[in-house]
């Protein structure tokens, strides 16, 4: 033990180690940019291991996939990845989503619940507004999803917005005095058809631990350490639910810096970390002041207008390179089309003079629209250039029609990922018999998946050549779901891109989808390997949360 105990410290500085082995209370660990916060958290767990503490008893909640994957990476790499695996490691939404499919009953939900990604969520408020008849351009469906998420990051339920003043005097302002209906309407049709949005899964968690008494116990005598990463990114929702899991064993460890505090905007409250110790007057702090990453030029002008803040944790961070570096430039424009020019002036100064290599530039520009200038000024000087932009892989649609399947398969409610598969490949269903379907359904109450079950449907204008092809859809989806408990999840996966008729759809259009894929996947039966790949794992997790 002592062997591997002091290869975890001998990696780090005299203040990295006293955060890495001060494990037990309160601990607060403000970590200026390029400090080696990641090294710091990944080796606090590594310690924490190798003095005894099981891995099942620790959680760590982080903001990004890709940040719980390296973490649990370089751990494995420190301690060996069976005690890693068992960690309870992830972001906020999916480590909660486990306790709520736990204890689903307890807040009126199936434990099959599906979660509605921000496209379903827009899709289905879309469908709110239009069946009430109001005026998209004024209520805008991402707008509106804003102000109804704005509500529950701050625990205001639906029922509770229709009391809350400040609430309806924003709406009234903004010529929105509906919001409080739709979102009515939207939280009774997610509860009605088992699904979740993301807010709704950090809202349900304090719901749950406010009302469940023995939830609350069970869960937080599960963990004797939370560790909490990005903690001046946390909302209101996500502080009151780390403070109710703390309290029991008193052991919490948050990770950040006010500093870098950017998400108000998303509902993120800088105060959880400014007031952190008063929440915990017993707190120990330690304070990461050395910057690994930035010249001292860069690390000094950045003290210089951090310090001007008077509402911070005082800190005071110095550069690990002896290296003064370039001098930062500030340059004055006219225009955005001055600006872009002098961008690309700027850039064949370099290479011509200082010898620099293209890939040894990157400019950063705040919103999209400003690319387009800056796209015509390189072309006119012959600069290549690459955009990192786009959707991601996931949001692309031949990705989300396959976990739209997935969905539906696990909970035949989930309106929308109905209303994405059900004319996909096309099976001659439209829009006209789709819109009859969704007042059949929202008359009886129900989904629209039970709803075209329905003796009388015909009454609503559906054609009967309509029916049969909702219902033979329908059909296959029941057998899928019988499949589900029997059926191993690579086989259920394969068996939904086949019997669906998306592999044929594909396959049948290999030119258009290599271009569309070209570069990042060598054909079309590539592409359709990995959606096998995370239609798997999207299965094993649903299997798993059950």
């Amino acid at each position: 033990m002592e062997n591997k105990v002091s290869a975890i410290f001998e990696v780090l500085n005299d203040e990295q180690r006293k955060a890495v082995s001060c494990v037990d209370g309160p601990v607060l660990i403000v970590a200026g940019a390029g400090s080696g916060k990641t090294r710091v958290l990944t080796s606090r767990i590594a310690y924490m291991l190798e003095r005894g503490i099981e891995p099942q008893r620790i959680m760590a909640l982080t903001f990004t996939k890709k940040a719980a994957t390296e973490m649990q990476e370089r751990i494995a790499l420190m301690v060996g990845s069976q005690r890693a695996r068992k960690l309870v490691m992830g972001t906020f939404h999916s480590v909660f989503v486990r306790f709520l499919r736990e204890y689903a009953d307890s807040i009126g939900y199936p434990s099959s619940f599906t979660i509605f990604d921000t496209y379903d969520s827009v899709s289905a408020i879309k469908s709110i507004i239009k069946e009430m008849g109001l005026d998209d351009k004024v209520y805008k469906p991402k707008s509106v999803l804003s102000r109804i998420s704005a509500a529950k990051n701050n625990l205001v339920t639906a029922s509770s917005y229709r009391t809350n003043t400040a609430a309806l005097t924003r709406d009234a302002a903004a010529k929105m005095q509906r919001i409080c209906d739709i979102y009515t309407e939207y939280a009774a049709r997610c509860r009605r058809t088992g699904v979740m949005d993301f807010d709704d899964i950090l809202l349900n968690m304090n719901i749950l631990l406010r009302d469940n008494k023995e939830a609350l116990k069970s869960i937080s005598e599960r963990f004797s350490h939370i560790l909490v990463d990005e903690y001046q990114d946390t909302n209101f929702a996500q502080y009151l639910i780390i403070r109710k899991l703390s309290a029991a064993s008193g052991n919490i460890c948050v990770v950040g810096d006010d500093s870098q505090s950017i998400y108000a905007f998303r509902g993120a409250r800088v105060e959880n970390i400014l007031n952190f110790k008063n929440d915990f007057p017993n707190l120990k702090m330690f304070k990461l002041e050395l910057n690994y990453r930035s010249t001292r030029t860069v690390v000094g002008a950045a003290n210089s207008l951090i310090e001007r803040n008077p509402n911070r944790i005082k800190k005071k961070c110095e550069s690990a390179s002896g290296d003064d570096g370039e001098k930062i430039r500030l340059v004055r424009a006219f225009s955005e089309t001055d600006e872009a020019l002098q961008v690309a002036s700027h850039i064949i100064t370099k290479l011509t003079v200082d010898k620099a290599q293209y890939k040894d530039f990157a400019i950063l520009y705040r919103t999209n629209s400003q690319s387009r200038a800056i796209e015509e000024a390189l072309r006119k000087r012959n600069l290549p250039y690459q955009i990192y932009s786009g959707n991601s892989f996931f949001d692309r649609a031949e990705v989300k029609d396959t976990m739209a399947y997935l969905k539906l398969v696990c909970n035949p409610r989930d309106d929308e990922a109905f209303k994405r598969t059900v004319n996909k490949p096309a099976r001659g269903i439209g829009d006209t018999s789709l819109d009859a379907l969704q007042r059949a359904a929202s008359d009886m109450g129900t989904s629209l998946f039970k709803a075209i079950y329905y003796p009388e449907i015909e009454k609503y204008g559906i054609k009967p050549a309509a029916i049969a092809k909702i219902r033979s859809f329908c059909d296959m989806i029941n057998r899928m779901a019988a499949a589900e408990a029997t059926t191993d999840a690579y086989d259920l996966a394969t068996s939904i891109v086949n019997e669906s008729g998306i592999y044929a759809f594909f396959k049948s259009d290999l030119h258009h989808l290599d271009s569309l894929l070209c570069p990042h996947f060598k054909g079309a039966n590539e592409f359709l390997r990995f959606v096998l790949h995370i239609a798997e794992h999207i299965c094993h997790i649903l299997d798993n949360s059950l």
